[in-house]
C-alpha cells in the first residue's frame, strides 16, 4: 500500500473510531464512498464516508461528533489529513426509500467556518444522497456493520437522474472557484443521466470527452488531468482555457437538459 492511502487508511480508522465513541450501537453501519471505491483516491480526492443510525442524534451527540471530525479532518488534523466528508442518515427516513430523502448531519471542509463559529450540523433534505447510497452499494466496502444491501434499498434510476440534476444551481454558483470539480462533476451528471450509472470522475470525462465537440474538449481534457495528477492548491488554469470554461459549460448542461426532458 503506498503511503498516500495507508494514510487515508488510518483516516478511516479514526473516523469509525469516533462515530463508535460517540454513537455506540445507535450506529448500525459505517460506509465508504466516493473515491476511496469508484477508482481509488486521487491527489485531492477527500475521505467519503456514510453512517447508518437507527435513530436521530442528540445535541450532545451532534457536538461531540462535530468537534471530532473538526480535529481529523484537513486543516484541523495535526498531520497531514484528507478532508473528510462524513453523512449521518436515519435508516428511517430511507428505507423504505422516498424521494428526497433527509440527512440527519453532514460534515464537509467547506462548511468548517461556520462550525467553527458554533454552528451544528441539523436534518436537511438531501437530494444527493441518492447518489451516495447507490455509490455505496456499488462499492460495497463496509468499514463497520452489516453489507450495506442488508441495511439500505436499491435507489431507482428515475430519483438517481432526479438527484444528479438537484443541485446543479449550487455546483453552478461554484464555478470561478471550484473549476476543476465544477468541470467534471458536470461530465458526471451528463454521463449518469445517459447511462444510469454512477462513473469516477477521470472515466465519466473519458465517457464525456468524444460526445463533445472537439472545440470544447480542451477544458475538460485539463480539469481531468488536474484530478489525476495534483491537488487544488497545484492546479493552474491559463487565461485561454478559462475563457473556454462558460461555453463548455453551456455545452453540458444543454445535454443534460436534453436527456432530463426525454
Amino acid at each position: 500500500m503506498n503511503h498516500a492511502a495507508d494514510h487515508a487508511t488510518a483516516q478511516v480508522r479514526k473516523v469509525a473510531e469516533l462515530v463508535d465513541e460517540v454513537l455506540g450501537a445507535t450506529a448500525i453501519g459505517t460506509y465508504l464512498h466516493g473515491s476511496f471505491v469508484l477508482g481509488g483516491l486521487k491527489p485531492a480526492s477527500d475521505v467519503d464516508v456514510l453512517v447508518v443510525s437507527r435513530r436521530p442524534m442528540d445535541d450532545r451527540e451532534r457536538r461531540a461528533l462535530l468537534d471530532g471530525l473538526l480535529n481529523i479532518s484537513g486543516s484541523g488534523s495535526p498531520e497531514p489529513a484528507r478532508p473528510v466528508e462524513l453523512t449521518v442518515v436515519v435508516q428511517s427516513d430511507v428505507r423504505p426509500w422516498r424521494f428526497p430523502p433527509t440527512g440527519d448531519f453532514l460534515y464537509g471542509e467547506w462548511l468548517r467556518d461556520r462550525f467553527e463559529a458554533g454552528e451544528l450540523p441539523r436534518p436537511e433534505p438531501m437530494p444527493d444522497l441518492a447518489l451516495l447510497i447507490t455509490t455505496v452499494l456499488t462499492g460495497d466496502h463496509p468499514v463497520s456493520g452489516p453489507p450495506p444491501a442488508e441495511v439500505l434499498d436499491r435507489v431507482p434510476p428515475a430519483d438517481l437522474a432526479r438527484s444528479s440534476v438537484a443541485g446543479l444551481p449550487g455546483l453552478l454558483e461554484d464555478l470561478d472557484g471550484d473549476t476543476r470539480n465544477v468541470v467534471l462533476t458536470l461530465a458526471r451528471v451528463w454521463t449518469t443521466l445517459a447511462t444510469g450509472g454512477i462513473r469516477p470522475k477521470d472515466a465519466a470525462a473519458d465517457w464525456a470527452l468524444p460526445r463533445l465537440p472537439p472545440h470544447r474538449r480542451p477544458v475538460l481534457e485539463h480539469a481531468r488531468q488536474l484530478y489525476l495528477t495534483c491537488r487544488y492548491s497545484e492546479e493552474h488554469w491559463s487565461r485561454d482555457l478559462r475563457a473556454q470554461v462558460h461555453p463548455y459549460v453551456e455545452t453540458v448542461l444543454t445535454e443534460i437538459d436534453r436527456l432530463t426532458r426525454r
